[in-house]
């Protein structure tokens, strides 16, 4: 591929879907902080999606006019976040954008379906367990009545997004009964006659422990964002409580605000 020396370097058909990098050299901002921002743009916006490749460090440079080290320093940037991944024999490689979620009465498995990502789930525990002071305070049972405790870890792309911890009264439903594999927990329950109406939620931020940062891939006391969050059906009934921890490199919540 040929290009000018100019400041604005445009991909051509050979590599459907690439974006076009804009350089303002005249700009305080450092060259390889503008490419990475502006190839993080386009994971972000699904320009660039999961699996595509990009071109590799020394056809990137000479296209753009960059030194190499300026332009491995950019790619490394992206791969430092989780964006990219370099793979022998393949090249550098998307590995998915993060996940940003509009805080809504949603499920996290049908937010990631509907952005096109590619959930995948795995068990990690189901059992009924007496419900502590907190949790018979939340789903409105009893102190010591039994309730379903479920821990899942959410993975996209292979990576783990996080982990979730949901629990619900036993009367509600038969959850040994369902495939959790596959299925969202409010995709079942919706099929079970459940809908949830509304619900409050808090969220935060909490250091990693030994054994989230083992399941999440990330560092002991690395911090993660948090949410905890009750739902009720339309009649008011406590439908489920969940706690659930996400790594921020991936992950974001999305507010919109009104002015009153």
């Amino acid at each position: 591929m040929t290009y000018g020396r100019t400041d604005i370097c445009r991909y051509d058909d050979a590599v459907p879907g690439q974006p076009t990098i804009t350089l303002d050299r005249s700009s305080p901002v450092p060259l390889y902080f503008q490419v990475a921002a502006q190839f993080e743009a386009a994971i972000l916006s699904g320009a660039l999606g999961p699996g595509e490749r990009i071109e590799n460090e020394i056809t990137l440079a000479k296209d753009l006019g960059l030194s190499r080290p300026t332009m491995r320093q950019a790619i490394q940037v992206l791969v430092d976040k989780g964006m990219l991944v370099r793979k022998r024999g393949v090249g550098t490689q998307v590995v998915h954008g993060k996940v940003s979620r509009s805080v809504e009465l949603t499920s996290l498995h049908d937010d990631l379906t509907q952005a096109g990502q590619d959930p995948r789930t795995t068990i990690l525990g189901l059992e009924r367990v007496p419900a502590d002071e907190t949790i018979a305070s939340e789903l409105q049972v009893a102190k010591g009545d039994d309730v379903w405790s479920l821990r899942r870890l959410r993975l996209i792309s292979g990576k783990p997004l996080a982990l979730m911890h949901n629990w619900l009264p036993v009367s509600l439903i038969d959850l040994e009964a369902h495939d959790l594999d596959t299925d969202g927990l409010y995709a079942v329950l919706r099929r079970a006659g459940i809908h949830m109406r509304v619900a409050k939620q808090r969220i935060g931020a909490a250091p990693a422990s030994a054994a989230d940062a083992k399941l999440l891939a990330e560092k002991r006391g690395a911090p993660l964002l948090t949410m905890q969050r009750t739902a009720y059906d339309n009649a008011g009934h406590a439908v489920e409580y969940g706690s659930h921890r996400y790594r921020p490199d991936l992950y974001s919540f999305e507010i919109t605000l009104v002015d009153r």
